[in-house]
């Protein structure tokens, strides 16, 4: 008679990646709306069709290692151990995150910030060094929990700058509120999206990490990664984890025994919906008909102004005339 031998897993821990496109309702944000309509909505959330969500060749060899599995859910991903296994407290999980659905730059905020690619020499040694500029990296070493709604969430994001932000779509807190950026002009115009405390903390500039090129080197951007063979080019996000050593205790993901913990954390990765000015024109000639007062949300769900919404491909950026040029306003336009 044979002999049957089962496993049972755990979970070692679980990413939720959030696009507030699909999970807003016009001006009301996710958060806000009630729980039943959280639930539905999260239930026909999809994240798989937007963005791919992929371990590096070491992580998948690490899992692997260990006995242990990687799935793709809605949400974005569960990682999972046998019972009992031992982890390593100083193993690095890298997961790489590549765009798939085509539009995905047209309401999604910061993608205006190119992620070019450079190759810059290194003076010493001769070696050329390839840097993509704005990618973000996001870890658990250095995100920040918060609670929104009943519960505490542990966001990978890290606290927002005090500053002015660094051009638009920027995201800063002043006066403990969170401000969007609208232009490329230093501080103003902004977009007050709420209190701080009350928000998700949503994918931001100074989640890109500064680079540090070559001593005497040309060229290097000023934010972004390094690639090396291990890293897609296509790469549009980094998300990094170690099972210990978190500043805030919650972000380890095993125990002082080396052990999964119980629940295992789950980490939430928030990323903004583009807000623009609603102008609308006529679809006979094409002249401008009325404007919004302000910078709306764009959603999948609901409708934030007062007449049609906008299709999300029909963005004007509009610029002026300095050197380089800057950004004025983020303008869709509506045919009445």
């Amino acid at each position: 008679m044979p002999e049957y031998v089962r496993t049972g897993y755990v979970r070692l821990f679980e990413v939720r990646v959030l696009h507030h496109y699909w999970l807003d309702d016009g001006s009301a944000y996710f958060h806000e709306l009630p729980g039943p309509e959280q639930a539905q909505r999260l239930l026909s959330y999809d994240v798989r069709p937007l963005l791919g969500i992929e371990p590096s060749p070491t992580t998948a060899a690490t899992i692997a290692g260990l006995r242990g599995v990687v799935r793709s859910t809605n949400l974005g991903l569960v990682v999972a151990v046998p019972s009992g296994t031992t982890v390593p407290p100083d193993d690095t999980y890298e997961f790489h995150l590549t765009v798939r659905a085509p539009d995905y730059p047209n309401y999604t905020a910061l993608t205006l910030r190119a992620q070019r690619i450079v190759d810059v020499v290194d003076p010493a040694g001769g070696t050329v060094r390839r840097y993509k500029a704005n990618v973000p990296v996001l870890s658990n070493q250095t995100g920040i929990s918060r609670a929104v709604g009943a519960t505490s969430r542990l966001f990978l994001s890290s606290p927002y700058d005090l500053g002015s932000g660094d051009g638009v779509e920027a995201l800063v807190v002043a006066g403990g509120t969170i401000r969007q950026l609208t232009s490329d002009t230093p501080g103003t115009p902004f977009l007050v999206i709420g209190a701080s405390d009350q928000h998700p903390v949503y994918l931001h500039q100074d989640d890109v990490p500064v680079i540090t090129p070559p001593p005497n080197s040309v060229g290097a951007p000023d934010r972004g990664i390094e690639l090396d063979d291990a890293v897609p080019v296509e790469v549009t996000a980094i998300i990094r984890l170690i099972p210990t050593g978190a500043t805030d205790a919650a972000f380890n993901f095993i125990d002082n025994n080396g052990h999964a913990r119980a629940p295992a954390p789950v980490f939430e990765l928030h990323l903004k919906n583009r807000s623009t000015v609603w102008r609308y024109r006529k679809k006979g000639d094409g002249s401008a008909d009325s404007v919004e007062p302000g910078p709306l949300p764009l959603t999948y769900f609901g409708n934030a102004g007062t007449k049609q919404k906008p299709s999300t491909g029909a963005i004007a950026i509009e610029r002026d005339n300095s050197t380089p040029p800057q950004v004025t306003s983020l303008v869709s336009e509506i045919y009445v």
